[in-house]
């Protein structure tokens, strides 16, 4: 293999080209991973190499050592501990160090990522245990370019998100700390070596803590972090406020002096500065105070009313620092770009951002000035005014009191929807979102009969208007549809009057010539929330929809074969998408009422999976989504069309190339099983094997297991008895998937997932204990019994579970018990853990009802357990 001649096929802007190239490397990988890495290592450290081959080495070595699924992660850096050669890995780091010296500042930084990458793997293991020191000698006498090299690489290192060696980083927080801050100094010349410093020391901050608590350092570092926002440099500038929102966040406690003494000026400064970058970090200071305030306030609350002493420190930045930073944010609201894409962060829209969390934060204090600005700004000859005065009050619709909100509110209400007729149409969204705010946080202010039919009419104009409202308007509309819905179920509600013409209006948008995309879909959004939250007396009209709707989606099928773009494509395939959502909604408000129209619901959504199934695309996912709808709607009626339709989930279920899809599917199964109960046997062994098959693959990441898994117990429990055939092999995979653990102190990644796990376990259990209890086979559950109170024991143990896990858990045990009610178990049952772990989630004041529900059910399923009430008074 020629290795340049491969790395420069890996920038080709060719995809064939750069697929084989990545390929080949692939290849070289598996065949010599030891010789691999040296020939890319003496490419990366090669001074006479082409820059940019260089940097195609080094972004090989990063991909050698990474990956975003945990599981694939460990299995590199296995193969970097177990199979190079001790000399091979003294080589590559040699040179890797020897790299950051390079005066290709590009070279030096792919150097700083290969070495953080296996600093990741060997510092943990105490097997590099030189690395800081070098760096930090790096730091204090080498070159400019060896200099910022090596602090960039400790800010590699520092940004992990490993808990191995997160941990160990803590003992080398010393050396860190005399590299980054060395750098970090206002005597520092070079402004490129100062700015990887004060980037570093960003990233560190979490690993210094010990230092942190030392007053005397504590003061230096604030020293050198405050002068660095005093610097020419805007980069320094940024990397400094951003050290200091990280302060705030992790060391608030420590922060009353430095808040008192400079940061007050220093933010207040920076807010003001036009540097653009800079003044968004200085804003974005402010709103980690905010919401650190937030927390706290939250937190002393609830500890109070636990009855605890022990309450956080809370100094109140935000109540004494207003009336200096509150007339800045304001004045940052009018400095909008009228250029800016919806997704731009400019400093405007981070001034928005931190006012909605100061009104958070300070409540009702926050009025005055706010009020003062938009009486000062609403009626001002420039848009960038009356748009800063628009924003500005709907950012404090939420924090202060409902109540002291809404006789402001009543009174300014006919002048924001008249501010939906500005000539500017900045304004007009703003008018628009500010409205959406009043509708979710004070809908009391709405009047029903006066106002709302004015609201409703104005914000369908502005959705008409101009498609860059439509984003604002479509959520202002979907907001109020939420708010005025009433009761489920109810006979009627403020909508109804509003409701034909709101669908027709919504109708013919969708319909004009001049829709894009955008405006499009967004109307189709607000038409699902006016049906989903539409009053009984609004059915008849959503049934007629459901005719307009199907009409629609059967004129899109014969137009996937008039396909001749890329843009076309999208277009159709956004356009199916709606639909197919808009008719999910009306299957989901009718329910049962949808069966007349269910055999040309399925013959059209069939046609059109039949259409697309040649063809790469997402509207399956909706046509899926829409199915599964109507099968819960029908429920033992859906079995009409299980035989037309089955190959098509077959297929999905085996799709292992498109995850989205083969998920989708998977839930699919969930959805009809249950509805058709033991009509869905025939169709089980083929679902089973599927589902089996993706438990084992490699193709899917783990995500999956969990919702296999609950699979299982849905299957179980539709098809009961009959399901014996396959409770074996099930078993054994649910014993075997609750041997997975994660330590508490891993990636919050594998925390999530082993919980989801556990779930998935617990729902398969519960479904497969009914169905036995219910076939009269519940005798072959004993062989399994141990091994399920041996996970129920361990989530019990283990601090890291969620309410659902623990909903799921009472279920098992209630279920088991049930089953059971001779007390064959009784021995499990009387386990100290079992009564501590029902009553914890019995008493838990923050779970849902169902799940308090469900452990007061099992309590009494166990009390028959064991016999009697001995032993269970105290629960």
């Amino acid at each position: 293999m020629d290795v340049n001649q491969v790395l420069e096929a890996t920038l080709s802007p060719d995809t064939a080209i750069r697929t084989g190239a990545e390929q080949q490397l692939s290849h070289a990988a598996d065949v010599d991973f030891s010789g691999y890495l040296t020939r890319l290592a003496q490419e990366l450290a090669n001074e006479q190499a082409q820059p940019h081959i260089r940097t195609a080495a080094g972004l090989a070595l990063k991909n050698a050592f990474s990956s975003r699924e945990f599981a694939r992660l460990r299995e590199a850096q296995e193969k970097w501990l177990q199979q190079v050669d001790p000399e091979v890995k003294k080589s590559v780091k040699e040179l890797g160090l020897r790299t950051l010296a390079s005066n290709d500042g590009r070279a030096g930084q792919s150097a700083a990522q290969l070495i953080a990458s296996i600093a990741a793997i060997e510092i943990p293991r105490d097997l590099w245990p030189d690395l800081m020191q070098t760096l930090v000698q790096n730091v204090g006498d080498a070159s400019v370019h060896l200099k910022q090299a090596s602090l960039t690489t400790i800010g590699f290192i520092c940004e992990t998100e490993d808990s191995d060696l997160r941990e160990s980083l803590a003992g080398y927080s010393n050396a860190i700390l005399t590299a980054v801050v060395q750098g970090a100094r206002k005597e520092e010349p070079n402004a490129d070596v100062r700015h990887a410093a004060i980037s570093a020391l960003g990233d560190s901050l979490e690993f210094v803590r010990t230092n942190f608590e030392n007053e005397g350092e504590r003061n230096y570092i604030m020293q050198v972090i405050c002068e660095a926002t005093q610097s020419d440099d805007s980069r320094v500038q940024q990397g400094a406020f951003g050290c200091l929102n990280r302060i705030m966040g992790l060391y608030y406690q420590n922060m009353k002096f430095y808040m008192e003494k400079a940061l007050f000026g220093l933010t207040i400064m920076g807010m003001r500065s036009d540097e653009e970058d800079v003044a968004k970090l200085a804003v974005e200071f402010w709103c980690t105070v905010c919401e650190e305030e937030i927390a706290i306030e939250d937190d002393n609350a609830q500890a109070q009313a636990e009855g605890s002493t022990e309450l956080r420190p809370y100094y109140n930045f935000t109540r004494v620092a207003a009336s200096e930073v509150v007339p800045v944010l304001l004045l940052l609201l009018t400095k909008q770009d009228e250029d800016a894409a919806e997704d731009d962060y400019n400093i405007s829209r981070a001034a928005y951002q931190c006012l909605q969390l100061y009104a958070q934060a300070v409540d009702g204090a926050i009025i005055p000035s706010v009020l003062q600005f938009v009486e000062q700004n609403l009626r001002h000859e420039d848009w960038h005014n009356r748009d800063a005065a628009v924003s500005a009050f709907g950012a404090i619709m939420e924090g202060p009191d409902e109540k002291t909100l809404e006789p402001l509110v009543k009174q300014a209400l006919p002048v924001l929807i008249g501010m939906m007729d500005d000539k500017v149409v900045q304004v007009k969204d703003s008018a628009a979102y500010a409205l959406g705010r009043i509708c979710e946080n004070v809908p009391d202010a709405v009047d029903p009969n006066s106002t709302l039919p004015m609201l409703i009419s104005a914000l369908f104009s502005g959705l008409s208007s101009n498609p860059k409202m439509a984003a604002s308007c479509c959520w202002a509309l979907m907001s109020l549809a939420d708010r005025f819905a009433g009761e489920p179920g109810c006979q009627t509600n403020p909508l109804s009057k509003q409701f034909e013409d709101s669908i027709s209006h919504l109708l013919q948008v969708t319909e004009r010539n001049d829709a894009d995309n955008q405006l499009r879909t967004a109307a189709y959004e607000v038409l699902n929330s006016f049906v989903l939250n539409s009053a009984n007396d609004c059915l008849e009209i959503v049934a007629k929809l459901s005719d307009v709707i199907l009409q629609r989606l059967e004129r899109t099928i014969p137009m996937i074969n008039q396909i001749v773009s890329v843009e076309d494509k999208i277009t159709l395939e956004e356009m199916q998408t709606s639909l197919c959502n808009a008719l999910l909604g009306i299957i989901q408000r009718l329910e049962g009422d949808i069966k007349p129209q269910a055999d040309r619901i399925m013959t059209i959504l069939l046609q059109l999976l039949q259409a697309i199934s040649q063809i790469k695309s997402s509207v399956p996912d909706m046509v899926f989504g829409a199915i599964g709808g109507l099968a819960n709607a029908l429920e033992e009626g859906f079995i009409t069309y299980m035989e037309s339709f089955a190959p098509f989930l077959y297929n999905a279920l085996g799709n292992q190339e498109e995850p989205g899809l083969c998920s989708m599917a998977i839930g699919l199964v969930s959805d009809i099983t249950r509805s058709l109960g033991e009509g869905a046997q025939p169709y089980c062994d083929t679902f089973m094997n599927y589902l089996l098959n993706n438990l084992r693959s490699t193709t899917l990441s783990n995500q999956f297991k969990p919702a296999i898994l609950q699979c299982f117990g849905d299957i179980a429990q539709a098809i009961g008895g009959h399901f014996e055939t396959y409770l074996s092999v099930v078993a054994q995979v649910l014993q075997q998937a609750a041997t997975v653990t994660a330590s508490p102190e891993g990636p919050f990644e594998m925390l999530d997932y082993v919980i989801s796990l556990r779930e998935g376990i617990m729902d398969a259990w519960g479904g497969i204990i009914i169905a036995m209890k219910a076939g009269n086979k519940k005798q072959l559950l004993q062989p399994y019994v141990e091994s399920i109170f041996q996970l129920l024991s361990l989530v019990w143990q283990d601090q890291n579970r969620s309410e659902a896990l623990l909903r799921a858990s009472m279920g098992v045990l209630g279920d088991l018990a049930d089953a059971f009610p001779g007390g064959e178990f009784a021995n499990y049952y009387r386990a100290d853990w079992v009564m501590h772990m029902i009553k914890e989630t019995r008493s838990n004041r923050d779970f849902q009802p169902r799940t308090i529900d469900t452990a007061r059910w099992t309590r009494e399923q166990v009390k028959r357990q064991i016999g009697g009430t001995q032993g269970v008074q105290q629960t």
